[in-house]
């Protein structure tokens, strides 16, 4: 039995990340928002009076919830792949991906309420 392993190569695999990064970007609402997020998040953590360090930190928290929203499109499109029917174990699934955005966004919070009380009044 051929499994669906294509041929693995530094460009072919940077070639892979590229297509899958520009396919979610096009076709799933909630990381096109994720994208606003980071573009205003990026404008507001480099425009702020802080040291270069807590810019940093700022910027580097903006990935997070990308990443989780990248993970949850993938368990979203493996769920619809083995089925459209309502199945509790995909629901479970669906939702699974969905609190990992949330929480990654709650961190997200945590870490600017954290970070620019350090650059401000510490």
């Amino acid at each position: 039995m051929a499994l669906n392993k294509p041929e693995y190569t530094l460009f072919k695999n940077t070639r892979y990340a590229l297509n899958g990064l520009i396919e979610v970007s096009r076709n799933e609402k909630s990381f096109q928002l994720q994208i606003v997020l980071f573009v205003v998040g990026m404008v507001i953590a480099w425009s702020l009076p802080i040291a270069f360090k807590y810019h940093a930190i700022l910027s580097v928290s903006l990935f997070i919830p990308m990443m989780a929203e990248i993970i949850n499109s993938a368990v979203e499109r493996t769920v619809d792949l083995v089925t459209f029917d309502h199945h509790e174990l995909a629901k479970r699934a669906k939702d699974a991906g969905a609190a990992l955005v949330f929480v990654s966004l709650s961190m997200l919070a945590f870490i600017w309420a954290l970070t620019l009380y350090a650059a401000f009044f510490l």
